[in-house]
């Protein structure tokens, strides 16, 4: 019996697909590059599920991996969102991604893939970014009734507040933040100070024994 052999999809290069996605996409397109191997394309916000269709329908880009968000709190609109995508024909990825400010809204991209609606809801939990056109918009990862957003350069390490479970009222309950005093001793050692060696970062430690002896 003869086998079949189904050779694996080449790997598409960058070289290449750079310009010819730009020049497909037009004024859709704000700046594109090549970074660390990947194609990026910036795109205009209210354009975004324009060219993300035109992405999987002319160009094969026909899977949806990721929305992933970034916050730059300097910036006018300081996020921004990040969609990746694969194409399983070509073997290739890509990156496309917009900003917003908080009050300017993303069009959804849910008309394209189901699963967008579960990556955008994430994006607006941790980030707050709004998406137009989503229709469950809510949080996913955070608890009813939770206060901000904790992936924003601005939200405290410590939270708002903190949740136990009190044995008075049977059920957990919220109150705010409070640290112990002997939380807020730092003194930036690391864990193998009493090595005979001294790892990179632990020049306190050096000069400590320096000055003891």
């Amino acid at each position: 019996m003869s086998k079949v052999l189904h050779s694996a999809p080449k790997i598409a290069s960058n070289e290449g697909v750079l310009d010819a996605l730009t020049a497909a996409l037009g004024d859709m397109v704000v700046a594109s590059k090549e970074e660390h191997g990947e194609i990026v394309l910036t795109i205009a916000r209210d354009r975004i599920e324009d060219a993300l269709r035109d992405l999987r329908d002319n160009h094969e880009y026909q899977q949806l991996m990721e929305i992933a968000g970034a916050d730059y709190p300097d910036r006018e609109e300081r996020f921004e969102v990040v969609y990746m995508l694969l194409s399983l024909t070509k073997n290739h990825r890509i990156m496309a991604k917009v900003s917003a400010a908080e009050s300017t809204p993303v069009p959804t991209v849910t008309t394209l893939w189901p699963n967008a609606g579960w990556l955008e809801r994430e994006v607006f939990d941790m980030y707050g970014v709004i998406f137009d056109g989503n229709t469950d918009l809510r949080r996913i990862l955070t608890d009813y009734g939770f206060e901000g957003h904790p992936f924003r350069k601005d939200f405290p390490l410590t939270g708002y507040v903190e949740l136990r479970y009190s044995e008075e009222e049977k059920r957990v309950v919220y109150e705010p933040v409070e640290l112990p005093q002997d939380l807020r001793q730092f003194d930036f050692m690391s864990p193998w100070e009493g090595a005979e060696y001294i790892l990179p970062g632990d020049e306190k430690a050096e000069g400590e024994g320096d000055a003891k002896a």
